[in-house]
C-alpha cells in the first residue's frame, strides 16, 4: 500500500542560526559605528522556560522562545545566550540539572553535546553567568549587555528582557537590540526559506489529504485531528503554527474561530462551506494556509459566486507583488477585486469606487490581507518604529503596513464574509444601505465565509507562491472525488 505522503522530514543545518546570528552580529555593529558607540559590550538573551498548568505539576509542551530560537535553534528550555560584539564568539549556557534528572528526563548532557550540537563557541552553566562574563569582559566600568526589550505589535505585549543572580554588577541597554533584531528577521536566508517551504508543501499535503476524507455527517474536530495526524505522522511537526480553525457552516464567519468557547465541535451539514485555517510548524518556522471547499465536494452557484470573487482577489494580488510595492495598496485591490465581483454578481450596486471610499470592502472583509511569516505565524517587524497603522475600518487591521522587499515572506489572505454585526448596520445605515441588493444579500445570511491564503516569498522581480493546494473548483471537486494531486516539491 503507498504512502500517503511523498514527504519525509528534512534534517536541519545549524549553520541557519550561525548565519542568523552572523547577521545580527553585521547589523548590530553597524548601527554602534553609525551612533559613533565603541564595538564591545554582548548581547545577551533569555530563552524560554518551562510553563506547569496553572497550579500542578502538569508540564505543558514546551516551544523555545521565538527571537532565541531564531539566534540560536536550542529546542531545551531554560538557557540563555550571549554573543560579544567584539569577538563575534556566541556562548550558551545551560541549566545545572540534579542528578535524579537522569532517571526522570533522560540522560543529563556534557556542555561538550550543546557546543557541537548548537555550533557556538562555548558551553557553560546558568549559575556561571556572571563569572565568564566578568572574566571575558576587558576594560573599566561595568561590562555592557544589550538586552531584548520591545514591542510586539501584533499582541501589544513587550518582549521579556534577560534576568539573572548577579545582573546588577551588569551596565543595561534595552533599547539598541529590539529593532535591529526584530529587522534581521523580517528577510529570509535560503535555510530560513527551506524549512517555511517544508512546512508549507506537508502542511499542503494534509489539507489535500482532509479534502479528501471530509464527509458529511464528521465532526469539525475530526477536521482538525486528520490534520494533525498527518503532519505530524509524515512530517515530524509536533507543533502547529496556530490553534487549528475548522469551521463549518455559519461558523466559518468567525475569523477566529477554534478557541476554547468555539472548540472545532460542529456535525457537517449537507450544503456547508468549510473555511480550514491549518498550518504546521518545522524547527520553529510554521506555515499559514487556508482552503475554503464544499464538504459534500461540490460548488453550489452561491458558492461558486463567492469562492470565485475571494479567488480571483487572491490570483490578483499575488500577481501584483514584488519589491517595492505598498502592502496597503494589495489590500485595497483585494477588497475593490471582491467588491467588483460581487456588484458583478449583482448583490451590489453602484459605482466600486465610491464603494471603496466608504469603506464597505471591510463589511465583507475585516482583517487584513496577510503578514510577515516565520518563526511567529505573525513574525514581527510589521511596524518600524514610528510608522502609524491606517485607522480606517479594515485597514487598520493590517499587521503591516510596509513596502514589500525581497526575502520577505508574507501571507496572502482575501476572504469574503456575511457577519451580522458588521453586515446588518451597514444595510440599514443612510449611507451605505443604497449599494446592498438586500433581496439577493438576505440569501448569504447565513452562509458563513471563504478565505483562500497562500504564503508567499518576494523575489528579486516578483514572488513565488510557497503552497501548494488546489485553489480552482474544478481541481477542487476533482481532489474530493478521489482525482490525484500531485505537490511539486522545492529542493
Amino acid at each position: 500500500m503507498a504512502s500517503p505522503s511523498s514527504l519525509s522530514p528534512p534534517e536541519v543545518p545549524m549553520e541557519l542560526h550561525v548565519g542568523n546570528r552572523k547577521k545580527l552580529l553585521g547589523s548590530f555593529r553597524d548601527h554602534l559605528s553609525v551612533t559613533s558607540r565603541p564595538l564591545h559590550g554582548v548581547i545577551f538573551l533569555q530563552g524560554g522556560e518551562e510553563q506547569s498548568r496553572h497550579c500542578t505539576d502538569h508540564i505543558e509542551l514546551f516551544r523555545q522562545e521565538s527571537y532565541f530560537a531564531y539566534l540560536f535553534g536550542v529546542r531545551e528550555p531554560g538557557f540563555y545566550g550571549a554573543i560579544d560584539i567584539a569577538s563575534g564568539d556566541s556562548i550558551l549556557f545551560t541549566p545545572r540539572l540534579p542528578a535524579d534528572y537522569a532517571v526522570w528526563l533522560g540522560e543529563i548532557k556534557q556542555l561538550s553535546y550543546f557546543k557541537k550540537r548548537y555550533m557556538v563557541s562555548s558551553v557553560y552553566y546558568t549559575d556561571e553567568i556572571t563569572k565568564v562574563l566578568h572574566q571575558k569582559y576587558q576594560g573599566p566600568g561595568k561590562p555592557l549587555l544589550y538586552l531584548l526589550h520591545g514591542l510586539n505589535t501584533d499582541s501589544d505585549k513587550f518582549s521579556k528582557p534577560a534576568d539573572f543572580e548577579g545582573i546588577d554588577k551588569f551596565t543595561t541597554d534595552l533599547n539598541s537590540l529590539h529593532p535591529i533584531l526584530t529587522e534581521c528577521r523580517v528577510l529570509k536566508s535560503a535555510y530560513e526559506l527551506a524549512l517555511i517551504q517544508f512546512a508549507n508543501d506537508i502542511s499542503s499535503e494534509a489539507h489535500v489529504e482532509v479534502m479528501r476524507k471530509t464527509k458529511v455527517g464528521m465532526k469539525e474536530y475530526q477536521l482538525e485531528s486528520l490534520f494533525l495526524h498527518h503532519t505530524y505522522m509524515y512530517g515530524g511537526c509536533r507543533h502547529c503554527s496556530y490553534t487549528c480553525v475548522c469551521a463549518t457552516g455559519d461558523n466559518s464567519s468567525v475569523l477566529h474561530y477554534g478557541h476554547a468557547a468555539a472548540p472545532n465541535d460542529k456535525t457537517l451539514d449537507d450544503g456547508d462551506m468549510a473555511l480550514l485555517d491549518m498550518g504546521a510548524e518545522y524547527h520553529f518556522y510554521g506555515s499559514d494556509i487556508t482552503c475554503s471547499f464544499p464538504v459534500n465536494g461540490r460548488f453550489t452557484h452561491d458558492q461558486s459566486l463567492v469562492y470565485n470573487a475571494v479567488l480571483h482577489a487572491h490570483n490578483a494580488v499575488i500577481a501584483s507583488m514584488r519589491p517595492g510595492v505598498s502592502w496597503v495598496n494589495m489590500h485595497k485591490l483585494a477588497e475593490r477585486t471582491i467588491l467588483e465581483s460581487l456588484k458583478e454578481r449583482e448583490l451590489l450596486f453602484g459605482d466600486v469606487d465610491a464603494m471603496v471610499h466608504e469603506r464597505l470592502g471591510a463589511i465583507f472583509m475585516p482583517h487584513g490581507i496577510g503578514h510577515l511569516l516565520g518563526i511567529d505565524t505573525h513574525d514581527p517587524g510589521g511596524y518600524l518604529k514610528g510608522a502609524e497603522r491606517p485607522k480606517e475600518p479594515g485597514l487598520k487591521s493590517l499587521r503591516t503596513s510596509r513596502e514589500l522587499l525581497e526575502g520577505m515572506v508574507i501571507t496572502v489572505e482575501p476572504g469574503c464574509y456575511f457577519i451580522d454585526a458588521l453586515l446588518l448596520p451597514a444595510m440599514e445605515n443612510t449611507q451605505t444601505s443604497k449599494y446592498f441588493n438586500h433581496e439577493q444579500i438576505s440569501r448569504f445570511r447565513s452562509f458563513g465565509g471563504v478565505r483562500i491564503e497562500s504564503d508567499v516569498y518576494i523575489t528579486k522581480e516578483g514572488c513565488v507562491n510557497m503552497t501548494k493546494c488546489p485553489r480552482e473548483i474544478k481541481d477542487i471537486e476533482g481532489v474530493m472525488a478521489g482525482a490525484p494531486w500531485p505537490i511539486n516539491i522545492a529542493t
